[in-house]
């Protein structure tokens, strides 16, 4: 049973298209990651389904209750955590869970009972009773997790939950999220390892569009036959992305990001490497480049993803 739903989602800015007909489902007790580059429509579409934006156009329905026609009713069944948490900086974390709790209805007991849950869920007994404003970066998310806790909401909405923390406060927000298995749960993020480490399924936006909505294995059967190239060349740049664009066999050129090292670096990707590398030699020379490396390079899943964003970023795509 889908828990999460959305039909034809559409929202407008004035003129701008933040998120264009996306349409997803996520089903009780998935743990799905939403994943796009910066200004893909990420956090438009979860402020969306958190009920803070209306759609434009479309139909986002939370366990059967309608964000727009039943607002009250989605809320209620959703713990969200933004992606910038505002805490208050005068309250403790004790008082400020117990404050959220009043917000969401709860009362005496329960809201104690609430509070002393999402304390011991998010491992913040030792700052329980310390200012929010004089808690790290990694607390801070931990006080923002707990919030959305609070009241056992089944569906979790989280916005780049990781986001900010160093390595280590990154591993411990991973497990605890680990924890919460069994809750359906929709996290952003721009990093396709957290999501594969995190999630069962996977939904990748680039520029508010849908780029796909699979598993992490079935993203990774859809390099299945492709092979990856790691070249480097001493030329101009523009000019040799084109060329090698041209060579036989080739189905994609990427050029990866300076590394310090002489030339530039580039990804080929073919169905059949040989024929590449065949040509690849006197292309070079023929056109005065220096050719400084070719190698072979398994595709991984980022580069599946930037295949993706990049395909759906190309006019007419």
């Amino acid at each position: 049973m889908s828990v999460i739903s959305v039909e034809h989602l559409t929202k407008y800015y004035g003129t701008t298209c933040a998120v264009d007909d996306v349409s997803f489902t996520i089903g009780r007790g998935e743990v799905a990651a939403l994943l796009g580059p910066n200004g893909s429509g990420k956090s438009t579409l979860m402020r969306v389904l958190t009920g803070y934006f209306p759609p434009t156009a479309g139909r986002v329905c939370i366990d059967g209750a309608d964000v727009a026609e039943q607002p009250a009713a989605a809320r209620r069944r959703i713990g969200y955590l933004p992606e910038q948490v505002s805490l208050y900086p005068e309250l403790t974390v004790r008082r400020y869970l117990a404050f959220v709790a009043e917000v969401k209805g709860l009362g005496g007991r329960a809201r104690r009972a609430a509070v002393a849950d999402a304390i011991a869920r998010c491992g913040l007994a030792e700052v329980a009773d310390r200012l929010a404003g004089k808690l790290s970066k990694g607390y801070r998310q931990r006080v923002g997790l707990a919030q959305a806790l609070v009241g056992d909401a089944d569906v979790l909405v989280l916005d780049e939950p990781t986001v900010g923390l160093d390595p280590m406060q990154t591993v411990e927000m991973r497990a605890l999220l680990r924890t919460l298995a069994g809750r359906t749960m929709l996290l952003s993020t721009h990093i396709l390892s957290e999501a594969a480490a995190l999630c069962s399924r996977i939904v990748i936006l680039s520029r508010g569009r849908l780029v796909a909505v699979d598993t992490p294995e079935g993203l990774a059967q859809r390099l299945a036959g492709l092979a990856q190239l790691a070249v480097r060349v001493d030329g101009p740049a523009d000019t040799v992305a084109a060329a090698l664009g041209t060579l036989p066999g080739v189905v994609r050129v990427e050029r990866r990001r300076p590394d310090g090292l002489a030339g530039t670096p580039f990804a080929l990707f073919a169905h059949d490497p040989e024929p590449v590398q065949r040509a690849l030699g006197a292309a070079m020379v023929a056109r005065g480049w220096t050719l400084l490396e070719v190698r072979a390079s398994p595709p991984t899943l980022e580069d599946l993803f930037v295949h993706l964003v990049g395909s759906a970023d190309r006019p007419g795509s």
